[in-house]
């Protein structure tokens, strides 16, 4: 995707951005800070959150572009699939049920051991053991056996056909020999990791920055940009004063902030699609919250598109479900209008009824709740405000609050939440984890405990059918019953936007996951890049 540029905002936005970093000292600062601009070969990007663990055992690169590792698959910049440590994409059986890799000979980890058959069959087995606590395990839980044929063929045995299987081959592999003998939870592995990537770890310095070094050793060639530094800098305002100030030499920024960057000699901004959704999740145990009327009159309240015009910018669309509505998985006819008055029309049919300073009661219970929002995001506190304007102007009284993530994930269960997520790969990446009934209360996944039998009978279908008509119209089934009972309000679909030193040829952007931050972003395949003469 091409870089452009998008209009200004005014200078007292500026202003005020400048105010608040001023007050806030650099994440590490002793005097240098992270020292971007250093030299070409060198690239400092300001991010906005870090990983909890750097090895895939555990969830880290799920989507792939990790930088440390590479998987058997990896996406190009269309979001096709090409092989990386596989020397081909798979064959696949008859009945979808036999994956066969050959991989790559003589690719070497960054410690100078082997890559082998042995490897893959240790990461993907690993990570499927009942005692390792990756969250994201049930990606895998179509896979009944995996093996190695030599050291240079993986076969995948599935349970059933599972059309998206290749997509989850971009995992990243991890090192048998470094990893094993240890425990896969706590051990030295989920800092110090080793991969066959073009990048190694040299330090981690929680809650400030992460460096990394070129591997000289990389089987695609050694890198240009040699030296990487992520800094880790939760609020937008200081990411954008730093980067101002050549601290840094790129960053992920709100639209309206990364448009104060507009005209800056040698700067450019990066504007990458995305499947990332900012939505409000509608917990289903909250008495207000959970009751169906209220989520289908807040359906109709929410002002979408003057979100994506005043908070985005322009720089997104309107979401009506996490598939976007671009995606050929969207169901057509599943939008909802901006309808206000239909929205007061059905509480009041409803029995919930305006008091007297305007919020609706029934029953004696208050239509109010608490909605969460995480500290120093700008674009949720926006989204957060504009709906509980919204739905105030309803009867519905939204109270919103910021806290750490800490905090956030201890409320799940009672209070609503900005949050987010999206993966443009398959839907039932996107669908399975955010609605499936059995994943309630499982970490990040259904954060609203959304309960519809008829939604989860639907996913299992496009989850195990190897059909694509069969697919399509289970997935169209899942978006028709989520727009009647929708336990989430969905926003906007936000672009991610990048402002970022001008220095290097082969910069693109791909169409991005939720994720934004170390893997994705401009740098997305940094190892490609070419200093500019």
């Amino acid at each position: 995707m091409t870089a452009r540029t998008r209009t200004g905002i005014a200078a007292t936005a500026v202003a005020a951005a400048l105010l608040a970093a001023t007050a806030c000292s650099a994440p590490g600062d002793e005097g240098g800070g992270d020292g971007g601009g250093g030299g070409q070969d060198e690239l400092v990007v300001g991010i906005a959150n870090e990983p909890e663990t750097l090895s895939p055992l555990l969830g880290y690169g799920r989507d792939g572009n990790s930088k440390i590792f590479d998987g058997l698959l990896r996406h190009d910049e269309n979001m096709e699939l090409q092989p990386a440590l596989a020397t081909a994409l798979p064959g696949i059986s008859d009945d979808g049920l036999t994956y066969t890799y050959t991989l790559r000979e003589g690719v070497e980890f960054s410690d100078g051991t082997p890559f082998t058959a042995r490897d893959v069959v240790f990461t993907y087995e690993t990570i499927l053991d009942d005692g390792t606590n990756n969250p994201n395990k049930d990606d895998l839980n179509a896979i009944e056996s995996v093996r190695a044929e030599g050291d240079h063929t993986v076969v995948f045995t599935l349970a059933y056909p599972y059309a998206p299987f290749a997509d989850r081959t971009v995992l990243p592999i991890a090192s048998a020999d470094a990893a094993g003998g240890q425990d896969v939870n706590t051990g030295a592995y989920n800092t110090e990791p080793v991969g066959t990537g073009p990048y190694v770890v040299t330090g981690w310095t929680r809650g400030e920055r992460l460096t990394f070094e070129a591997n000289p050793g990389y089987w695609g060639g050694e890198p240009e940009v040699r030296r990487l530094t992520m800094a880790v800098i939760p609020d937008d305002d200081v990411r954008a004063t730093r980067l101002r100030s050549g601290d840094l030499d790129a960053a992920v920024l709100p639209p309206n902030l990364a448009n104060t960057f507009e005209g800056e000699e040698g700067m450019v901004t990066h504007t990458a699609e995305s499947a990332d959704f900012r939505a409000v999740t509608l917990p289903s145990d909250n008495p207000v919250t959970g009751d169906r009327d209220i989520r289908r009159a807040l359906d109709l309240a929410v002002n979408r598109e003057l979100m994506v015009d005043s908070i985005l910018e322009g720089a997104g669309h309107a979401a009506y479900g996490p598939l976007p509505t671009a995606s050929p998985w969207f169901a057509e006819g599943t939008e909802r209008p901006y309808d206000p008055e239909a929205a007061r029309v059905l509480l009041d049919e409803a029995g919930w009824t305006p008091g007297d300073d305007g919020i609706r009661v029934r029953d004696g219970q208050r239509a109010e709740f608490t909605l969460w929002y995480p500290a120093g995001d700008r674009l949720r506190q926006e989204h957060a405000l504009a709906y509980a304007s919204d739905a105030k102007e309803i009867g519905i009284d939204a109270t919103v609050e910021s806290g750490s993530w800490e905090v956030i994930e201890g409320r799940l269960a009672e209070d609503a939440v900005l949050s987010g997520g999206g993966n443009p790969a398959d839907p039932d990446f996107d669908l399975y984890g955010l609605l499936n009934s059995e994943l309630a209360g499982d970490g990040w996944n259904n954060m609203g405990h959304y309960d519809n039998p008829a939604v989860d009978e639907q996913l299992e279908i496009g989850r195990r059918s190897g059909d694509r008509a069969e697919r399509e119209a289970a997935y169209d089934a899942v978006q028709r019953e989520l727009a009647e009972d929708p336990g989430y309000t969905f926003l906007t679909h936000i672009d991610h936007v990048y402002v970022m030193a001008d220095h290097w040829d082969g910069v693109t952007t791909q169409f991005e996951p939720h994720d934004h931050g170390l893997g994705h972003g401009p740098w997305w395949n940094v190892e490609a890049w070419r200093i500019r003469p």
